[in-house]
């Protein structure tokens, strides 16, 4: 059940961010927050990072879909020794769903909002959930042998 607990969780916040976003500001709109660093500004994404394959909607629904009944699949097959690979299976299932519900109720764009001025993308907190999420895998599964050879 943690896998739906943390998911929601992140599907909860990024929604409601993106939500905040679009009530409060214009497309295109900047707020500073911390001057030539951290702005919000409002961004609506047709592609996926980087704005790479922009418009293929059909293509990233199925594809996150597809991501979707993965991490789901495999966190069955996790034991619950691994309690950080299963933290960040269920960081990208959230930030999988939040970018999905995105795509399908905005007509294949996903809002993107965080804008550090230091690097180029502007992202999303399901972004962020997706990333820390890669990022906790690859540390989880190459820092325990065990679990390296269970799958090999």
């Amino acid at each position: 059940m943690r896998l739906f607990t943390i998911a929601a969780c992140i599907v909860a916040a990024d929604q409601i961010s993106k939500y905040m976003v679009t009530i409060c500001m214009q497309t295109g709109q900047s707020i500073v927050l911390i001057r030539d660093f951290l702005h919000i500004t409002y961004v609506l994404n047709p592609g996926a990072a980087f704005g790479m394959l922009p418009y293929q909607t059909l293509f990233f629904v199925i594809i996150t879909l597809l991501v979707i009944g993965f991490i789901i699949y495999y966190y069955r097959t996790v034991d619950n020794k691994y309690n950080l690979l299963r933290v960040a299976l269920s960081l990208q299932l959230g930030g999988a769903i939040g970018n999905l519900i995105d795509r399908i109720i905005r007509d294949g764009y996903v809002v993107d909002f965080i804008d550090f001025k230091i690097w180029p993308p502007v992202f999303n907190l399901a972004d962020s959930a997706l990333v820390i999420g890669i990022g906790l895998f690859v540390i989880a599964f190459w820092s325990n042998p065990e679990l390296r050879n269970e799958r090999s």
